[in-house]
């Protein structure tokens, strides 16, 4: 059976925000439902920064990290940026690091329509 699902390459941007643990998941959800955003993961990840006040750097467990990566068009990139900036208060200090990047290529995400499947 040929299928119907023919990815267009589309201009496109990956914005990655580095946050403290519990807060990804909270504007994952906030996307979705006030941006209609479903491109969006979110990893974990251990490290300390630079700024990390001395009396925490000398411990053997390093601070857990979230990573929340979204890929949006080109066109709305700047506004889901500053959206994102604004949800998970990266503004506040220790509160993460956001940055954004052009990707080279990329697929729209969609989901096969279900009707079509056979037994």
């Amino acid at each position: 059976m040929a299928s119907s699902f023919k990815p267009a390459l589309v201009s496109s941007k990956l914005i990655t925000a580095i946050l403290p643990k519990g807060v990804a998941l909270a504007v994952i959800k906030k996307l979705r439902d006030e941006k209609d955003i479903i491109t969006a993961n979110m990893n974990f990840a251990r490290g300390t920064g630079n700024l990390t006040p001395l009396r925490y750097r000398d411990e053997v467990v390093e601070r857990e990290k979230e990573i929340l990566t979204v890929v949006v068009d080109e066109a709305v990139s700047d506004d889901i940026f500053e959206y994102i900036y604004v949800a998970a208060e990266i503004d506040k200090p220790h509160a993460g690091v956001i940055y954004m990047h052009t990707l080279q290529s990329s697929t729209v995400y969609q989901l096969p329509d279900i009707s079509e499947e056979t037994d």
